[in-house]
């Protein structure tokens, strides 16, 4: 998906109608804008749920009562982290209420000073500190924190497991994030209940809504956690050679004092210690709970584990424990349409933005088999995202590793209530409670299942990674050569819906193959056609002479890289041989809206064609078959003649030889007018001899990195940190498009056009590379 760059600029008129400038008529606050309040228990209860509205009708929208403008959809709210030039970080740790004059001087007999950190520091101090401080939380670094954290776990699971009911909160999901946080940071171990209280205090002081009595009494919290840090800090310092991140900044400070600061420090020590822990603790305890809310879903994770990786990320995606971030205007801007003044403060709500149907198929629906839920806006995006993003998921992945293992017979204590802190930035449970029966633990018949563990590489889950289990329900014969299977889920479940246009990478065996959907959309099952490739790698004659009806295989999907446009004003469509299948479907769906639609259907003979009787007995005159053994070849030049002049959208899908001649027929024809898939790939796109290393400089993280001769765009930037996703790595779908902003590109793909390569503007980070030195790159 293409991301849009908010627009600068002024708008008097509607600056002067804004509620931030006297409230003037033609302010955009409606009714619903007026009665908003993010710490309403339905708000705090299900902030995506609560902003739907504004998802579906005012995307942006003022609060009088909460003094913010509140953006809601995914791309707005990422498009608002990607510039934090216009959108300054500066007030995301501004208290919501402003502090009393009692609380104001209980902090100021504590020396209360908190300064910038990481979170709300502007450029371009935010990137050198940044840079200078990121090396321990790179993904090679991380790995070693593994053992420590699984060692915690199993220790804290061992003290319950016998129990039948606990409170996971209490019992684990509290203390290990911080027992972590404090090794990864090289703070001693240490006054733990404190820690607890501060962390709470400090939370609610600065994104809750304290009443003038708490004031009080978070304020003295806060203070002592200010001179606890402070103590902390002192005590390190007599410790050159300590190790752990915190150590690191001390060294970075006598190295750089003018990067990293004296009273830097001290506001890193407090706000790392709450960072560091809480947003794990919180999305840990999110995710156990929906998880364990969705029976079906756990059951299959306990079955198989490999599915935790991308179930962390779905949590992550749908009960994320990062609700929202602040940010500040600093010049008249628009978002969505909407002037935005100077000075204006925004509430971005990546809470909504990961529920939104426009990016997120389905988006309020939990799929763990979802392959873009890593896409989720949870951690931030661009220079601001999580340090610590991949420290959270190695957390989460062992958490529900080990206790699906042990426990997997844990259910919800149905009589709890769940309750949640007034917080406008951070959302969990403040207690989870679920009960099993000990007698049944798994560990009772087989004690070496204690020490068993799935490990998994650190980061995002690839989309290679994500494969559901489907049965063969049926098999048939589609035409010579041709059979169609249809695929169910094991349990009886409806598969996730598709559009049209839409594919599944089929597993069998040691095979995966890419198949378009060709069955009904509404249809819980899937139908897919198989061609029996006798020169192919396998994987279709395997289907043709092996496969059964009942045979479980894994697919991943589906995945949609060839959108129907359906809103032109015609549509052409074009098939050859067995690419009939995402084109019949595209055909059905036009039909069901009564669109101007037309299908032209190529093949040697007849009897090879898929699905040519029904074309013709469902379509009649919008169909057209062009058969090569009856003399009727089809002219692609005279169907594509008069494109340009109507308007019409082309939509082909057939062998290369097709598809390139119809690309020289077509290239005069105005960008995007043809749109194409091709699922097979010449190794163009693999490592070649003459490969040379070139610099890439992320724009929207502000890192410089080098791309070796051995490696790809890919591997480079994820080693950063940095989340690209991608599917099959080979160039052919589309999914690890990154936008170029300066520089030549080498594209080795199968999915842009030609006048997409001329234009520059786009490359596949899996096999594309730079023609020069260097590459601008939006990430």
């Amino acid at each position: 998906m293409t991301e849009r760059r908010l627009e600068t600029g002024s708008n008097p008129q509607a600056v002067a109608g804004c509620p931030i400038h006297a409230g003037g008529p033609g302010c955009p606050v409606s009714a619903q804008a007026q009665m908003f309040d993010p710490f309403a228990a339905e708000y705090l209860a299900n902030p995506a749920d609560a902003l739907k509205w504004s998802r579906d009708q005012e995307p942006v929208f003022y609060s009088p009562d909460l003094g913010y403008w509140v953006v809601s959809r995914y791309e707005d709210v990422k498009a608002v982290f990607r510039d934090n030039v216009t959108f300054s970080p500066s007030i995301a740790l501004e208290r919501v209420v402003p502090p009393s004059q009692e609380a104001m001087e209980t902090l100021k007999r504590y020396n209360y000073e908190l300064n910038r950190t990481l979170v709300n520091e502007d450029e371009p101090a935010h990137m050198e500190r940044r840079r200078v401080l990121m090396e321990h939380f790179l993904p090679g670094n991380l790995a070693a924190k593994e053992d420590m954290i699984r060692q915690l776990t199993r220790e804290k699971v061992d003290a319950f497991v016998d129990a039948g009911k606990v409170d996971l909160v209490e019992a684990m999901l509290w203390e290990i994030p911080l027992t972590v946080a404090l090794h990864f940071l090289g703070v001693p171990k240490e006054d733990m209940d404190a820690l607890k209280e501060f962390s709470v205090a400090h939370t609610v002081n600065t994104w809750g809504k304290p009443s003038p009595e708490q004031q009080i009494k978070v304020a003295d919290a806060v203070g002592r956690f200010w001179q606890y840090a402070g103590r902390v800090l002192e005590k390190m310092r007599k410790e050159p050679d300590g190790e752990g991140w915190m150590h690191h900044a001390i060294r970075m400070n006598a190295e750089l004092p003018e990067v990293v600061t004296e009273s830097y420090l001290h506001s890193m020590m407090m706000a790392i210690i709450v960072a560091g822990h809480e947003t794990t603790t919180l999305a840990s305890t999110n995710a156990l709970k929906l998880l364990l809310s969705n029976r079906v879903v756990w059951d299959r994770i306990c079955k198989d584990p490999g599915l935790i990786p991308n179930a962390v990320e779905e949590c992550l995606r749908l009960e994320g424990s990062v609700v929202a971030w602040r940010r500040r205007a600093t010049r008249n801007t628009e978002i969505a349409g909407i002037a935005i003044p100077a000075e204006a403060k925004l509430l971005i709500v990546s809470a909504s933005a990961n529920h939104d149907s426009r990016h997120f198929e389905n988006g309020d629906f939990l799929d763990i088999y979802r392959d873009n839920a890593a896409e989720h806006l949870t951690f931030g995006y661009g220079s601001h995202q999580c340090m610590g993003k991949n420290f959270a998921r190695l957390e989460m992945r062992i958490f529900i590793e080990e206790l699906t293992r042990r426990i997997p017979h844990m259910r919800l204590d149905e009589d709890q209530e769940f309750t949640y802190l007034p917080n406008l930035a951070f959302r969990g449970p403040e207690k989870l409670i679920v009960e099993w029966d000990p007698a049944l633990n798994p560990e009772q018949a087989d004690p070496a299942l204690v020490h068993r563990s799935v490990s998994f590489p650190i980061g995002a889950p690839s989309g290679k990674e994500i494969a559901r289990t489907v049965r063969v329900a049926d098999i048939a014969n589609a035409a010579n050569g041709i059979k169609t299977l249809r695929l169910e889920d094991p349990d009886g479940l409806p598969l996730p819906a598709w559009t049209p246009g839409a594919h599944i990478d089929l597993v069998v065996g040691e095979f995966s193959r890419k198949y378009s959907l060709c069955g009904n959309p509404s249809d819980p099952h899937y139908t897919i056609a198989v061609l029996r490739e006798d020169e192919g790698r396998g994987g279709s004659r395997f289907i043709h002479d092996t496969l059964a009806v009942g045979q479980l295989l894994r697919l991943r999907g589906p995945k949609n890289y060839f959108r129907l446009e359906e809103n032109a004003a015609r549509h052409v469509l074009i098939a050859g041989g067995i690419g009939i299948t995402p084109i019949i479907a595209m055909a059905d769906h036009l039909r069901q809206l009564d669109r101007d639609y037309v299908v032209h259907y190529c093949g040697r003979s007849r009897s090879a064609m898929a699905f040519a009787d029904r074309l013709i007995r469902d379509h009649g005159a919008h169909a057209v078959l062009h058969v090569s053994d009856e003399g009727n070849r089809a002219d692609l030049a005279s169907i594509v003649a008069d494109c340009g002049e109507s308007g019409a959208r082309i939509h082909a899908c057939g062998p290369a030889g097709l598809l390139e001649a119809l690309g020289v027929h077509c290239s005069d024809l105005p960008e995007g007018m043809l749109r194409s898939e091709v699922f097979t790939t010449d190794g163009a796109g693999a490592m070649q001899a003459g490969d040379t290393a070139f610099d890439i400089e992320l724009e929207d993280s502000d890192l410089s990195l080098t791309v070796s001769a051995g490696q790809t765009l890919l591997d480079v930037v994820r080693a950063a940190g940095i989340d690209v996703p991608s599917d099959c790595e080979e160039g052919l779908c589309g999914s690890c498009e990154v936008r170029v902003l300066e520089g030549e590109v080498d594209h080795r793909d199968k999915v842009l056009s030609t006048s997409e390569r001329v234009e520059g503007g786009r490359m596949m980070a899996c096999c594309s590379r730079s023609k020069g030195q260097k590459l601008r790159l939006a990430l």
